[in-house]
């Protein structure tokens, strides 16, 4: 089938979804590009004060909100109204983005949290049931790496956004602006849902309790459940990459050349913001995402997958190993053509072989990986983040074992600090500044005598925090592994040996 006729294949509701979907990741993303930042970030600069611990328990929560409920939600969108399911994330969505803009703290973020994550789950099996409805096995994979493209649209804009309205140390950070901005995206979305969407047919009427049984008996389709728990090591992995990794540049990476080339509001203190470092990989899917569908849509669809999860690994442990900005640049491409690879793919799996009345449901249940690896991510990065990487930790080390400062000293630069710049301290987090978690990189900078960038290189020789990211590529490698054993057992199912 030529690439017009797959094109004019699509029906009307696949194009509005599109759009409700692309302004959905565009609030989204914008939350999520600063989100990791503002909650670790000291009171000094306007965070939350947050330990790593706590964001990845925050995130944890969140994941377990996002993924596990599209198991039943789906069922319900399927006999109940993908209109009001929509109306309903809508809200629940807006009412949470403006509750981050007023948290004050760890209780009032995860209620936040929670509220987001749970308007999230309820809009996805609608909006993912509506795509897999729309088309056949003729244009299955054009319309998913569309519905793709068209997404990273929205991720694309979301971090430039965000990067406008959060602020810089010199001119002052405004994060809550991030969040506004989300809420009056996201009730944009009411206006498609109401005007142009049209309620899809359901050709039956079920109980909540026959529903509910649909649920049930999708989960006991053994083949199924195998491919998405394989799936879960790579979503552990791939999700770090949002919700860690723009710690590890901010904290780590040396991006001064590449600032040098962009507007002054993507860059912070002489760097690029880390949230436009990892907007290159919506570039990428923006320039390369149509083209590469139709090079991946030859491919039996597991063998495609596969391979992507291949190069998305090694790609993001190539990220993590080294410090210059360029380095981490080209990985960032890299990964990016992996994720084109599988996760497209990862959806048609799933769409093409879900039975026909069944779409939204099983592609809820598609997010049981999302659940599996985006929890047991957080669970496990937080602490593997202040053990191997958090710089924080490592300069109060660094100063306290090595240049033998007493502790003493050490409380008398925060208190100096808290008595010189009452203007900049949020009274909320304030009382969370002491020698455990305030930021001494500045006062490292001035005992050692030396400049950001060599004091850097200093505490990365010293304590090698790219060995978080072999861990956690460890989860990659291992799926690789599975993919291929479960490959093997379809390919002898299909021939019958």
């Amino acid at each position: 089938m030529g690439f017009k006729s797959q094109l004019k294949g699509f029906q009307k509701n696949f194009w509005i979804v599109n759009v409700m979907e692309m302004f959905e990741r565009l609030a989204f993303f914008a939350v999520r590009a600063v989100l990791p930042l503002w909650m670790v970030a000291t009171a000094d600069k306007q965070g939350l004060g947050l330990s790593f611990t706590e964001k990845g328990l925050i995130f944890m929560v969140w994941a377990a909100c996002q993924t596990l409920i599209p198991m039943f939600s789906g069922s319900f969108t399927d006999n109940f109204g993908y209109k009001r399911s929509l109306y309903t994330a809508f809200t629940l969505n807006i009412t949470g983005y403006v509750l981050m803009a007023n948290a004050t703290g760890f209780w009032t973020m995860m209620v936040a949290g929670v509220t987001v994550g749970t308007g999230t789950a309820i809009f996805k099996p609608p909006v993912q049931g509506t795509v897999a409805s729309s088309v056949n096995e003729g244009n299955s994979s054009l319309g998913f790496g569309i519905f793709y493209w068209v997404v990273n649209i929205g991720n694309f804009m979301a971090p430039l956004l965000a990067s406008a309205l959060r602020g810089s140390e010199s001119a002052g950070y405004t994060w809550h602006l991030v969040f506004y901005a989300a809420a009056v995206a996201t009730a944009l979305n009411f206006i498609p849902a109401i005007f142009f969407y049209k309620e899809p047919a359901r050709k039956t009427s079920r109980s909540a309790k026959k529903a509910f049984g649909d649920t049930l008996t999708a989960l006991k389709d053994l083949d199924f459940m195998m491919f998405l728990m394989i799936f879960s090591g790579f979503w552990l992995m791939f999700m770090q990459m949002w919700d860690l990794f723009p710690n590890f540049i901010d904290q780590w990476v040396d991006s001064r050349k590449l600032a040098e080339f962009l507007p002054a509001f993507m860059t912070d203190n002489g760097s690029v913001k880390a949230e436009q470092i990892i907007n290159i990989n919506a570039l990428c899917i923006i320039l390369f995402m149509v083209p590469w569908s139709m090079v991946t849509g030859k491919f039996a669809r597991l063998a495609a997958i596969t391979a992507g999860i291949l190069i998305t690994t090694f790609a993001f442990l190539g990220a993590g190993l080294f410090m210059a900005g360029t380095v981490t640049v080209l990985c960032i491409v890299l990964f990016s053509f992996g994720e084109m690879t599988c996760s497209p793919k990862f959806s048609e799996y799933i769409g093409v072989n879900a039975p026909a009345d069944k779409k939204a449901l099983y592609m809820g249940l598609g997010n049981i990986p999302f659940a599996v690896g985006w929890i047991a991510g957080n669970a496990l990065s937080g602490p593997l983040y202040d053990l191997y990487a958090n710089k924080t930790l490592i300069t109060k080390q660094y100063l306290l074992e090595v240049k033998k400062v007493p502790v003493e000293t050490l409380q008398q630069v925060v208190s100096s600090y808290i008595a010189e710049n009452p203007h900049r301290l949020l009274p909320e987090t304030l009382e969370k500044m002491n020698v455990n978690t305030f930021d001494f990189f500045p006062y490292f900078q001035q005992t050692m005598g030396v400049d950001h960038y060599e004091a850097n290189r200093i505490l990365w020789e010293a304590y090698h925090p790219w060995k978080i990211w072999i861990v956690i590529s460890m989860f990659g490698f291992i799926t690789i592994l599975m993919m291929l054993r479960f490959s093997l057992k379809k390919k002898r199912q299909s021939t019958g040996s």
